[in-house]
């Protein structure tokens, strides 16, 4: 060993250190989602210097288009970095590889106003980049300067070598001093938005709070799917580890008095009859549920802390506030829980909000009846969207027929082909309550994605959300029948014209595929919906749907299983950009042909999702 040896870690400090709760400001552990920009040109003399300044201004206009429209779900804008030249040849392209192994680079978008010599030259296929980054591609189309040309010839590489790389190109001709074209524009940033929704999930954990819920299947963990499609981890916690963090105290005391008094706001029908709890007694276990599952997800430094321990009257344990790093779980609840403790309503429709008693903050995604397939689309929709999602069942199929049969009214104008009635205990997030678009001022003629930036960025509109939703919402106390440990569940009607989309993950053996559909809610006469709450259960919340281009009829015959989630907006063109990033097939969708953005190599087998996923094999190994 060199005495020179700088690098070396002092092992005895280390062997000595008392460990604390690390980075209490960042909830979930993890590189940020970080997007590479890489510019190539023709390296001959004169060539290179001839196409430098315009080369670079393009980066230019697709760095400040990105970093201004796509944005994690927190608000934070995608990470960005540029490589430090134009790549023109191996080594320019292996100094460009050598800064971004330095960076988290989770996917790469290879930028050209002009020819440049593509496979053998640019390192692109061993050098630049990895197996497990997102690769896009963007050639300028104009006459003199064929960036279109390069684009052919190295997608072409790219698909020979098996890597997957999405094609940009105009149909028209450009002008470099106007702005991108709208299509240049939708397929940039629709590809960021997956690719960094791809990068956030990687290396997150799943957190399964119980096992399999009723025989439910969804809600069997494939740790497997989980790794080798998605990235993650999982981990499984006994619900067990609830009561006894219950019996002992270990949860932040002073955050359940600010979650009671938030609570007691709401609009509550506390039931009838004998109680397994007291009203109070209820609404704080709730509560105290909610703050532990939380800390379960993500860690609390407060319950590492010995003085607020003391303080409270529980023996702080490093260990335990970590939490599980988990971006996404289930709670079992049903049935060997809720036979004898209150229901996980409450806390699945708090945590999936888009605030609580601290304020507007990121929803978290927490799947009912520990469907963790669902709470992986809830996931990746939360990511792409940046908004709370919405866990229901696939409830009742009703036609324009039945309701006629059974309330006398005619709704053929509203939903001439029927509509799904969406619900789910009171688990929904309660932002479904409100038209989130009319939060903002003219919200529908913006994207999904601009809506949420607009609420994130303004504290009027959170208020105004929150206000909303609040208000709108009640909780009812759960039906003992079937629930004996009692609960609480929130309790509204989403407004009708709000586009939403939905979706399922479902699998075969080992194969995973997603179904996209997208449609919107309904407003059904009062008493046509007064009817439909009753003959189900009117302590949840009620959300009526229509899919675009099909039958409600349709739609229920081929989404599987049980269970679907929603995302407020029309995003089924990521959700599948997303999977195809992802080697997913889909089963079946109603998005536009012309919306579908995938990697040049699905043209190679006909767009048959199921061929090129099987050769392709898993983004992780």
């Amino acid at each position: 060993m060199s005495s020179t040896d700088t690098n070396r870690p002092d092992f005895e400090a280390l062997g000595s250190d008392a460990r604390g709760f690390a980075d209490p400001g960042q909830a979930l552990i993890g590189h940020p989602p970080t997007i590479a920009l890489t510019p190539v040109a023709d390296g001959r003399a004169g060539a290179y210097e001839g196409n430098q300044p315009d080369t670079w201004r393009l980066v230019a206009k697709i760095y400040d288009l990105i970093a201004k429209n796509v944005k994690l779900p927190d608000g934070t804008p995608v990470r960005l970095v540029v490589a430090p030249e134009i790549v023109y040849g191996p080594r320019s392209g292996a100094r460009a590889q050598s800064y971004y192994t330095t960076q988290g680079i989770c996917a790469n978008i290879f930028i050209s106003r002009c020819w440049a010599y593509s496979d053998e030259l640019m390192s692109a296929c061993m050098g630049i980049g990895s197996s497990e980054w997102q690769q896009a591609a963007y050639g300028l189309n104009q006459t003199d300067r064929p960036g279109a040309v390069w684009l052919k010839a190295f997608c072409a590489a790219m698909d020979e070598k098996k890597r997957p790389i999405f094609q940009i190109y105009n149909p028209d001709l450009e002008d470099e001093r106007k702005p991108l074209p709208s299509l240049v524009r939708d397929r940039l940033l629709r590809f960021a938005r997956c690719a960094a929704a791809v990068g956030q999930m990687r290396g997150k954990n799943y957190l399964s709070i119980g096992a399999v819920s009723m025989g439910i299947l969804g809600s069997d963990l494939r740790r497997n799917t989980l790794h080798h499609t998605f990235g993650m981890g999982s981990v499984s916690y006994d619900m067990a580890g609830i009561l006894g963090r219950l019996n002992t105290g270990f949860f932040d005391h002073q955050e359940v008095a600010r979650g009671m008094k938030f609570m007691k706001t709401f609009d509550i029908d506390w039931g009838k009859g004998k109680r397994p709890l007291s009203r109070n007694d209820l609404l704080r276990r709730c509560v105290e549920v909610t703050c532990i599952v939380r800390d379960l997800m993500v860690g609390n430094p407060r319950l590492a802390d010995p003085k607020v321990g003391k303080a409270q009257g529980f023996r702080a344990d490093v260990e335990l506030a970590q939490g599980n790093n988990a971006i996404a779980a289930g709670t079992q609840g049903q049935r060997q829980w809720t036979d004898y403790n209150p229901n996980f309503d409450l806390t699945e429709s708090i945590l999936t909000s888009s605030f609580d008693w601290n304020g507007f903050r990121p929803a978290m995604m927490l799947a009912t009846e520990n469907d963790s397939k669902n709470a992986i689309g809830m996931l990746v929709a939360h990511l792409l969207s940046g908004l709370p999602q919405l866990f229901s069942d696939i409830r009742t199929n009703w036609t324009p027929k039945s309701i006629k049969a059974s309330t006398g009214a005619d709704i053929r104008k509203i939903a001439p082909e029927g509509f799904i009635d969406k619900r789910n205990s009171g688990a929904g997030a309660l932002d479904f309550g409100i038209d989130i678009f009319k939060i903002v001022r003219n919200g529908r003629s913006k994207s999904i994605h601009q809506v949420a930036d607009e609420i994130r960025s303004s504290k009027a509109l959170q208020k105004k959300l929150i206000d909303e939703a609040t208000s709108g919402t009640k909780y009812m106390a759960a039906i003992l029948e079937y629930f004996p440990g009692d609960g609480l569940s929130s309790h509204y009607r989403t407004p009708g014209g709000v586009p939403m989309t939905a979706y399922r993950y479902s699998q075969v053996d080992t194969r995973i595929a997603c179904s996209v559909v997208e449609g919107e809610t309904i407003s059904l006469p009062k008493k046509v919906a007064d009817h439909v709450s009753e003959v189900t259960n009117p302590t949840w919340p009620e959300s009526y749907w229509i899919p675009y281009g099909m039958s409600s009829f349709d739609y229920m015959s081929r989404m599987n299983p049980n269970h679907d989630a929603n995302s407020f907006g029309l995003i089924g063109s990521d959700m599948i950009t997303l999977n195809a990033m992802l080697r997913i097939p889909i089963d079946f969708h109603n998005v536009d042909k012309q919306d579908l953005f995938r990697p040049t190599m699905w043209d190679r087998f006909g767009g048959d999702d199921y061929r090129v996923c099987e050769l392709l094999g898993p983004m992780y190994i």
